[in-house]
């Protein structure tokens, strides 16, 4: 695979391929012509195609011409020989055309909507494409009136089931990104045990056929559930491929006769349509977990970028403060021993700013916490008081009622974090609420199970049921302009302490969340 790029293949090399492709599945030919029962040349035609455009025209062309020669014998006369591998090119080249037209700015197997579109242009393209085929041929008597419906049907359907199975796996092997994906793909040890899967299942239905009596073939579809399950389209395109070139092989060395054609070509077809379907929805979910993922970094860069803000405040001032004092002090060439504790004090700072910085950039990058025994009244009035001068500016009334006497084992930057992030929820809940009746409270006590219970309550509009069962889904947020993310971070964060945080239903907004109490007598942190 690694040499194998459609950007470096020459024209003979093409030619080359798509004769050989026309060779190893020309089998059951309907009156000796071109209407087999598995047609996946032209896959091999419409990527080249693609890449190409109408400079692909030539080369398709000579293909289809050196089919007719070569394979078949050129059965139907020199000059039928050549308006059918006109007309074939020109057909072939209008579904190209349509394809790179639909997709020359997106991959046409990234989602359902483009594999659905895909699937209808292919469906359209072959049956129009089999009309006019079978038409000519038709009507120069190579095939009887009464055997036209049979003819299309052999042919369109020989075309689709191959375009659908084989085309897949080539238009990935047709780019570096692809070929490197299905590399990695192919060195995964379970690739190997669903490939060896599949040629079990493929040698226990079909390994002994003579007739059209073959039973079991739904076992088929466990290697391509498989694939599709754990690897997504890339797996699904791979193994699809490799059941279709193992039910050509085995059906060819058995040199099987009165085979029910149409039966083995819808089984390829919907082997192929199921695995696509289920890799594309694995692929879907997959991009969808990583954009919520990027959503849950981008919303954690937010509160820490908060948590920055407030923590930094206070060591940023003071450096500030004692700055000025050494300004003041070398200006009145003051006491040596007051410029070094002051110098000291602004060494302390910065160390604890770069402790803060340090701490919130290992938990959000990596969820690391650093527990520290720490006094309920003080890290909640610490919070309380950033609230001060907004809530006054806006009329709330803010209460705190904690037992001097409380003490927590957490982090305390991820636990401020929380009561920042219920307060901001507050703060905007009581804002729809007349002046003098917008009141918050926080209060702080010992809970049933040991813990410390801490509460946060407003006088707004409350949560309603409905609203109480989704809550703290991500994206999910009763404000205008939220992200419905805070409550997601919150609650990850209160039981990575080993708590619990929840919403109780009621006309007013009451929060509340448990974490683990210190063990008396432990030291508090400074």
């Amino acid at each position: 695979m690694r040499h194998f790029s459609l950007r470096y293949l020459h024209y003979p090399a093409f030619i080359g391929l798509y004769l050989l492709f026309d060779w190893t599945t020309y089998l059951y030919p309907l009156y000796g012509l071109n209407i087999t029962p598995w047609n996946p040349d032209p896959a091999l035609g419409l990527v080249f195609w693609l890449r190409y455009g109408r400079r692909a025209a030539l080369p398709l062309f000579l293909a289809l011409l050196g089919g007719e020669v070569l394979v078949r014998g050129m059965p139907a006369g020199p000059l039928l020989t050549l308006a059918g591998a006109l007309w074939l090119t020109a057909a072939y080249g209008l579904m190209g055309a349509i394809l790179r037209r639909d997709f020359s700015s997106a991959d046409m197997f990234d989602n359902r909507g483009r594999l659905f579109h895909w699937v209808a242009v292919v469906a359209v393209g072959t049956l129009f494409n089999g009309i006019g085929y079978i038409s000519l041929l038709s009507a120069a008597g190579l095939v009887p009136p009464a055997q036209w419906t049979l003819a299309l049907m052999r042919f369109g359907i020989g075309d689709t089931v191959g375009i659908l199975v084989s085309m897949p796996l080539i238009w990935m092997l047709a780019s570096t990104q692809g070929r490197d994906r299905l590399r990695r793909i192919l060195a995964r040890g379970e690739t190997l045990a669903y490939l060896a899967l599949a040629m079990l299942v493929l040698y226990a239905v079909f390994g002994s056929i003579a007739s059209s009596e073959f039973k079991h073939f739904y076992f088929l579809f466990l290697p391509v559930i498989w694939a599709a399950s754990r690897q997504g389209l890339y797996g699904t395109a791979l193994i699809v491929f490799v059941l279709q070139t193992g039910i050509i092989a085995l059906v060819k060395w058995h040199g099987a006769r009165d085979l029910a054609v149409y039966e083995l070509q819808m089984l390829d077809a919907m082997l192929a349509l199921v695995g696509f379907f289920i890799g594309i929805v694995v692929d879907e979910l997959r991009k969808v977990a990583a954009d919520l993922r990027q959503s849950l970094r981008l919303a954690a860069a937010g509160e820490m970028a908060a948590a920055l803000a407030h923590e930094l405040n206070q060591p940023l001032t003071a450096l500030s403060a004692y700055g000025k004092a050494c300004e003041h002090l070398l200006e009145r060439g003051g006491n040596e021993a007051l410029l070094r504790d002051a110098i000291g004090r602004m060494l302390v700072e910065a160390g604890r700013a770069a402790d803060v910085v340090r701490r919130l950039r290992d938990f959000f990058r990596t969820g690391a916490m650093r527990f520290e025994t720490v006094a309920a009244a003080a890290l909640v009035q610490g919070i309380a008081a950033q609230f001060q001068l907004p809530f006054r500016q806006h009329g709330i009334a803010l209460t705190v009622a904690v037992d001097p006497a409380l003490a927590l084992r957490v982090d305390r930057v991820q636990v401020e974090l929380v009561l920042r992030n219920l307060l901001d929820n507050a703060s905007d809940a009581v804002l729809a609420r007349p002046a003098g009746a917008r009141r918050v409270s926080v209060t702080a006590a010992p809970a049933p199970d040991g813990r410390l219970r801490l509460s946060v309550e407003d006088s707004g509009a409350g949560v309603s049921e409905a609203l109480a069962t989704r809550l703290f889904e991500p994206f999910v947020s009763s404000k205008a302009s939220g992200l419905g993310l805070g409550l997601v971070l919150s609650r990850a964060i209160v039981e990575a302490h080993g708590g619990r945080l929840w919403a109780e239903v009621g006309e007013h907004g009451i929060f509340r969340f448990d974490l683990p109490m210190a063990a008396a007598g432990e030291q508090l942190a400074t």
